[in-house]
């Protein structure tokens, strides 16, 4: 068994999302729609229809609840999933006070339902 690395616990987590893909140039290569598989307060998995390379930054906007969050990330893996998706770690790099609070709250919710 692996030891969970993981500052934060992830929740699962089904949330629609469109993806924006830059190089390290800030060249736009690449956009998407995408849903979570889970969340946490530092990152995400994210479920696509086409893989993401980790050489790209994304810019996501992400639904949560009523809200709509962008957060700047590192894909720090990719792999392909179930039904030929793909499925991305994305490790938050930038993300805005209002976007973190929105973020925080949402994952305070599951910590009281589930209490993991």
């Amino acid at each position: 068994m692996t030891e969970n690395k993981r500052r934060h616990e992830r929740y699962d987590s089904l949330n629609l999302l469109s993806y924006v893909c830059f190089d390290s140039d800030g060249k736009e290569w690449m956009q998407g729609i995408g849903r979570t598989l889970n969340i946490s307060e530092t990152g995400l998995q994210l479920e696509t229809h086409e893989p993401i390379e980790t050489k790209y930054v994304v810019l996501l906007s992400v639904g949560i609840e009523d809200d709509l969050v962008d957060i700047r990330g590192k894909v720090v893996y990719c792999n392909r999933g179930e039904d030929n998706k793909f499925e991305c770690g994305i490790e938050f790099r930038e993300v805005s006070q209002e976007a973190y609070t929105v973020l925080k709250r949402y994952i305070s919710e599951f910590h009281k339902q589930y209490g993991k």
